[in-house]
């Protein structure tokens, strides 16, 4: 299986999750999954669901994985996988901090290495998988932009650089001295000049929004959102802000517009268009008024 996603070119964290996935599937049946089939994939989904109580979408990958499995990998034909619907998965608006929030994060973290990560997060909206692949060479002072390779949907493009952010990475330069990836895994942990975890990117959000106080829930994705957001309320076109998310779809961006308090507030209520009397002089008289 491990051939055939990397002969597809899945990205590193696709492979990651569609093993998991498996390995998982056939530690909870105690078998190989060459030896299962239809029943146990729809108990399986069930189990995911019910007593699992995972996310659909995480279901959703999950499903997805073993399909990979039984239609690439084992080629078997008796298996349509029509019976294993998509859950249907809530729609729900992300979290998006205030321009307060956000100095409260980003002053609370506890280290240089904390805070330079969420100044990139806040600063470019990369994905944290991006952010811990990035090199020091992808950052490009003469332009003023950081290179992301490779991105979601194995994209490069191009993010700007403001100059608060270039001084912050110069300071982490400085006292890090990294040389060839911006954040290096720590020795002896994932290999010498190998990119840190991604989980240290989550493990930067936790630690400063606990620290700041802050009770909303906060991940990288929600520094990613704070970004495009504001973004749209200083006044960019949905086109720049999905070029520099690296969306691939247009509506995928759109989201932002349910969260910009400046597009919701353009609205004109139609509650304000009508004359309504105050209570008191609206209401008819009573036996008691006259008295």
């Amino acid at each position: 299986m491990l051939e055939e996603l990397q002969r597809r070119n899945y990205s590193s964290e696709t492979i990651r999750g569609y093993i998991f996935a498996v390995r998982e599937f056939a530690e909870h049946y105690s078998k190989s999954p060459e030896g299962l089939g239809a029943e146990e994939l729809r108990h399986y989904q069930v189990h995911l669901l019910q007593k699992r109580k995972l996310a659909p979408g995480t279901v959703e990958g999950r499903i997805s994985a073993l399909r990979f499995l039984y239609r690439k990998v084992l080629k078997r034909r008796d298996l349509t996988f029509d019976d294993l619907a998509f859950p249907k998965t809530p729609k729900k608006l992300p979290v998006v901090l205030s321009h307060e929030e956000v100095t409260q994060l980003i002053e609370a973290a506890p280290n240089l290495l904390y805070r330079t990560i969420l100044m990139i997060l806040y600063g470019t909206g990369l994905r944290r998988a991006e952010v811990v692949r990035l090199k020091v060479s992808d950052i490009d002072s003469q332009r003023m932009v950081i290179r992301v390779h490779q991105g979601k949907g194995a994209r490069d493009r191009d993010v700007p650089m403001s100059p608060k952010l270039l001084e912050a990475l110069r300071d982490y330069w400085r006292w890090n001295k990294p040389k060839d990836y911006l954040f290096p895994s720590s020795p002896g942990h994932r290999g010498l000049e190998q990119p840190t975890s991604d989980k240290t990117v989550w493990h930067a959000c936790q630690a400063a929004a606990k620290r700041a106080g802050l009770r909303k829930r906060i991940g990288p994705h929600t520094l990613r959102h704070t970004y495009a957001t504001h973004l749209l309320e200083a006044g960019t076109d949905l086109l720049t802000i999905q070029l520099l998310l690296g969306h691939t779809h247009l509506e995928d961006t759109t989201i932002y517009l349910h969260l910009s308090q400046q597009q919701l507030h353009t609205a004109i209520n139609p509650l304000d268009q009508v004359t309504i009397r105050s209570y008191g002089e609206a209401r008819p008289a009573t036996e008691n008024d006259k008295a």
